[in-house]
């Protein structure tokens, strides 16, 4: 009997009456850390095997001897002991540059090689990998280095428009001069002693020169490929001392209510939920995977994460890391990670989607979109574009994502295994297995993960009956170890029952049904309360985009007299003769040909249009998620002016 199997056995024997639900205990959790569960099991059976490809990478884009590339000659391809090397070289090299255990790593890069290398050699010797945001502005980037305290930094000279070379030689003249033996002298960064740029393809040597930071580090100088050093014996020598409870990854929630909040994990959440990952997957050392969105976040979210969250009609992403869902689960059990480009684009993503014969796709919506659309100009007639036929599977990530969507990744691309799952910025705790009904898995993100207790709750603190909603909660190995340095917001989310088991109040509004699968309806504080009735915006914002002429919509609440608040919604064409002819009273029309009336739009604006003109856009994190804390105060602002109001 396999694992899923099992697994379903589990939970087929009797039906739920109360939302409460513990995932399987068997198999037992892996207690070795990450660079041990690499070097013996995953070396010991997939060394020639297919590990990173990095299609817009040279060869030797690090230096070193040469290596045999699994004799591609155009782009970086690694088999795992070629990936290995490389690791090692660069786990040598941190000590040599003085990164000590406990030391905070950051990285701003795309994807890349060396994000990947960075990811398994912090690891390696107990250093701590901090992953950036590339879109903070310098403020955020300032702030976020000093939150936990960032002593080497990592680089790229540019990702599309943000020079960040350039940025931080002008805000601080004092990075221009060389370090001195000891820590680069900058008041703003009183922590940070390196800054090592990597370059990959030396495509920015215009930005390095330009910047002038004399105090940076080449990423090739650092490498060390000695493998009998004194550094690799000091490398052995803190592997031998690792412990699976430690902090080795930092992730960063979405602060869109405030200062980001730093989330600490460790080898055991990060090793374990990889796995338990995969085998919902059914990843195996054959797949292939095209890992597209950037590796900074999580897959960055909805503020606690759904990953793919779906209520009847609409699925939800999560900012789980990137590195998480996609890299570790691909590298645990021998899979091939495959980066089209540094940054989101299309055309290289379809062309590796082809010559590589993926089977696996991750993205958020607007990728997909934007794939789709690549995918479509290709076809010369019906059928899956020759190079395709493998794919099958991935995840979903980010914002909203309506069913119609995912219909069509199914259909156009093959997506026959979509995974969906949930998550915050803890690992995952509830997804879908390839196994489950097909309703179960565009309406739900499936069932408990293994070695993890769930259950909802409404305010009072009790379990609510199967059916009702309440806030999620979730407990086990899965839970980080608190917010970095924060001890009062890691209360605040973390507590303990009677019985003194620890929880995460998620903040996720949810519903489980009698087989504990989980359907995930909003964020608790998003919640518009009319008339002491609750609505579900994604439940109202899914009904909205079946409208032909609705691209994206976003409902918040709005303050009202009677009512105590309305719902208010904002709305994105979609080009064309359906969305330009659209108006107010159709967007609300589009909800009560759907859903009882209460859930109607009092209020509708059309984003970058009219008195809306001064919001191009909808706002949104770095990762994809609306901003509702945001639009509730754009909606405050125009409903005090009278504007976009609905007859009703």
């Amino acid at each position: 009997m396999t694992h899923i199997d099992k697994r379903l056995q589990h939970f087929t024997r009797t039906l739920l009456t109360l939302s409460s639900t513990a995932g399987p205990t068997n198999p037992p959790l892996d207690t070795r850390t990450l660079p041990e569960y690499f070097t013996s099991h995953v070396l010991h059976h997939y060394s020639q095997r297919p590990a990173l490809i990095c299609r817009s990478e040279k060869p030797r884009s690090h230096g070193g001897p040469p290596s045999r590339n699994m004799d591609v000659t155009r782009h970086l391809s690694w088999d795992y002991e070629e990936f290995e090397r490389h690791i090692a070289a660069l786990a040598r090299g941190l000590v040599s540059m003085g990164v000590e255990k406990g030391d905070r790593v950051g990285v701003i890069m795309g994807n890349n090689s060396a994000y990947a290398v960075l990811q398994w050699a912090c690891a390696r010797i107990g250093a701590i990998l901090v992953t950036i945001n590339p879109a903070y502005r310098l403020q955020e980037l300032v702030s976020t280095l000093n939150l936990v305290s960032v002593q080497h930094l990592f680089i790229v000279p540019r990702v599309r428009s943000s020079a960040y070379l350039y940025l931080l030689s002008s805000a601080f003249p004092s990075l221009r001069s060389p370090s001195s033996a000891t820590a680069i002298q900058e008041p703003a960064f009183p922590s940070l002693r390196n800054l090592v740029v990597v370059d990959n393809a030396d495509e920015h040597r215009s930005d390095i020169d330009n910047s002038q930071v004399r105090c940076a580090t080449d990423w090739r100088e650092i490498m060390v490929w000695r493998e009998g050093s004194r550094e690799g014996q000091e490398v052995q020598r803190r592997m031998d001392g690792l412990k699976s409870d430690e902090v080795i990854n930092l992730q960063f929630t979405s602060g869109t209510t405030g200062l980001p909040k730093a989330v600490s994990l460790t080898h055991t959440n990060l090793l374990n939920n990889g796995l338990s990952i995969a085998k919902c997957m059914n990843l195996t050392e054959q797949d292939v995977l095209c890992n597209v969105p950037p590796l900074f976040h999580c897959f960055d979210e909805f503020p606690s994460l759904p990953i793919v969250l779906n209520n009847p009609n609409l699925l939800f992403p999560s900012p789980y890391p990137r590195l998480v869902l996609g890299n570790l689960a691909a590298w645990v059990n021998g899979a091939c990670i495959v980066y089209p480009s540094p940054v989101f684009d299309p055309a290289p993503i379809v062309d590796a989607l082809q010559y590589e014969r993926c089977t696996a796709l991750h993205g958020v919506p607007t990728h997909f979109y934007g794939i789709l659309a690549e995918v479509a100009t290709r076809k010369s007639g019906s059928g899956l574009l020759e190079g395709m036929e493998r794919l099958r599977t991935g995840i979903a990530a980010g914002s909203p994502i309506p069913i119609d969507l995912m219909k069509r990744l199914i259909s156009e691309m093959g997506l026959r295994e979509l995974t969906n799952a949930y998550g915050m910025s803890d690992p995952v705790s509830f997804q879908t297995t390839y196994a489950d009904p097909l309703d179960k898995r565009v309406e739900t993100v499936g069932k408990v993960q293994p070695h993890v207790r769930a259950k909802v709750l409404d305010s009072e603190g009790n379990v609510v009956p199967v059916g009702v909603p309440g806030e999620i909660c979730v407990s086990g190995y899965l839970l980080q170890k608190g917010y970095w340095n924060d001890e009062e917001q890691t209360e605040k989310v973390m507590r303990r029952d009677e019985e003194g088991r620890l929880w995460m109040y998620t903040g996720d509004e949810g519903i489980m049904d009698g087989e504990g699968y989980l359907r995930v309806v909003g964020r608790i504080k998003d919640i518009i309360i009319r008339g002491g009735e609750n609505l579900f915006p994604v439940q109202i914002e899914n009904a909205l985009t079946t409208d032909e002429g609705i691209l994206e919509a976003a409902a918040v609440a709005v303050p009202d007299e009677k009512y105590g608040e309305v719902v208010g919604a904002w709305i994105v064409r979609r080009p064309g003769a359906a969305g330009s002819a659209l108006t107010r009273e159709e967007v609300r029309q589009a909800v009560t040909a759907r859903m009882n009336p209460q859930n109607a739009p009092a209020w509708v604006w059309f984003v970058g249009e009219g008195e809306e003109g001064a919001y191009g856009e909808l706002p949104k994190t770095a990762s994809g998620k609306v901003q509702k804390h945001v639009l509730r105060g754009w909606s405050r602002e125009l409903a005090g002016k009278g504007v976009g109001s609905v007859r009703r």
